[in-house]
């Protein structure tokens, strides 16, 4: 296949976990996607040459491959629903729920990319309608006159022995800053992706015009960072989800050694990381009305010899974060058929076992089992009598984000049962 056959192939649209999809595709663009781990499988049509079998796995949104089509992922959970998941993840504290401050505006759009273009040009918008924020930032510079002070070291190793330029470094008051340049690169990497509407398309280009004094950020550069303050409070959900949207898009996968890396503009979500994110933000946020904190990512070793490292997705600890009393793993997963993922249950155990632990949760992503145990043969006997347990639980993203989150609170006071002191509504006077 030519390469201008190749411009002509029609977007194809994924489903999330969905059937694959026969595709045109030349065999360097084939190889390529496979290469990228974009999707769960990539491999040759064994029934029709020079076609492709492509099947999505957990990432959904939309990429322009080189020398091939659009790709667009359709998720299985609601557009609205998966933004209200990444809002709160970003800014729990600011509780992005529907119709409540701070809600993550996805407009009429059913789909991943055309919401989030809308949703961040709508938060551009609100943090720049009181005006582009300034702040100070500091220039080094070669110039005919002397401001602020003189950078001796430069001054000697460029220009020693001469009159001006000399070397100066000053505070400089402008809207060039941190906060800005993320704001116009966010908005520049949206105009870019693939099936972004007409009229969302025309209020990004118009908030780009808003930040033309801004220094664009290049391409691969860290993001610039900024800190949470009083002043910049207006652009806080704007910067949250601007940053989102920039580790998320644009993505250069480089594959094995000794193959070339696939740079693609778009946007891919990966469920299993939102997924994650979502309940252990909650579940932390939830559990400090129990008076326990929690550590995500906590880093532990399985073996004495410290070889083996382990990260539970979240360890629930005493109030001063020195006991832990509960271990979770989030599964953004479907249950096989006999409903049972063993190799989960072994990963908690071991999590329970290393920490020392009577039990361990995990929570999927909906199942036919709203919750179950197991009780693990073999394993030290508590004074009760009885081994370590296993619990499974699931969370329904088909519902509302009240009850989501009714839900994660149900969740944490079962956790908050196992904790070896008293509820602060016992200790607390009132």
């Amino acid at each position: 296949m030519t390469a201008s056959v190749a411009a002509t192939v029609p977007d194809v649209t994924l489903r999330e976990y969905g059937p694959a999809l026969s595709v045109p595709l030349t065999a360097e663009a084939g190889r390529a996607l496979a290469a990228a781990g974009i999707l769960q499988s990539v491999t040759p049509d064994p029934r029709r040459e020079g076609h492709w079998l492509l099947r999505a796995g957990s990432r959904v949104g939309a990429v322009r491959t080189p020398g091939g089509p659009v790709l667009r992922i359709r998720p299985k959970t609601p557009v609205s629903r998966l933004f209200f998941l990444l809002g709160f993840s970003l800014d729990p504290a600011r509780a992005w729920r529907e119709s409540r401050e701070g809600t993550v505006d996805t407009g009429a759009h059913d789909d991943v990319v055309p919401a989030l273009a809308h949703a961040v040009e709508r938060q551009i918008d609100a943090a720049l309608r009181q005006g582009v924020l300034q702040g100070y930032r500091e220039v080094e510079e070669s110039a005919l006159v002397v401001r602020g002070r003189l950078r001796e070291a430069e001054q000697i190793r460029r220009h020693f022995g001469r009159t001006p330029p000399v070397e100066i470094a000053y505070d400089a008051f402008t809207t060039d800053t941190s906060e800005n340049r993320i704001l116009r690169a966010a908005a520049e990497q949206l105009l870019r992706l693939p099936g972004v509407p007409g009229p969302v398309r025309r209020r990004l280009a118009h908030q780009r015009l808003r930040l033309a004094d801004v220094r664009p950020l290049v391409r691969g550069q860290e993001l610039p960072v900024w800190h949470p303050s009083r002043l910049n409070s207006r652009y806080q959900p704007a910067l949250r989800l601007a940053e989102a949207v920039l580790r998320g898009a644009s993505p250069e996968h480089r594959p094995a050694a000794g193959t070339e890396p696939l740079t693609m503009d778009g946007f891919l979500l990966d469920m299993n990381k939102l997924f994650e994110d979502f309940v252990t933000v909650a579940l932390r946020e939830a559990l400090r009305e129990h008076g326990l904190t929690a550590r995500l990512q906590d880093p532990h070793h399985l073996d004495l010899a410290g070889l083996v490292r382990m990260r539970p997705d979240l360890v629930v600890r005493t109030r001063d974060g020195r006991t832990p009393v509960a271990v979770v793993d989030a599964k953004y997963k479907i249950e096989k058929a006999d409903g049972l993922l063993n190799a989960d249950l072994y990963q908690v155990l071991a999590y329970a076992t290393v920490l020392g632990l009577r039990e361990a949760h995990l929570v999927y992503a909906a199942g036919r089992q709203p919750e179950r145990f197991h009780e693990v043969h073999g394993t030290a006997a508590s004074p009760d009598g009885r081994g370590v347990r296993l619990y499974q639980h699931t969370l329904d993203l088909s519902r509302t984000p009240e009850q989501l989150l009714s839900r994660i609170g149900e969740l944490a006071g079962k956790l908050a049962v196992a904790a070896p002191h008293p509820r602060p509504s016992d200790t607390t006077p009132q």
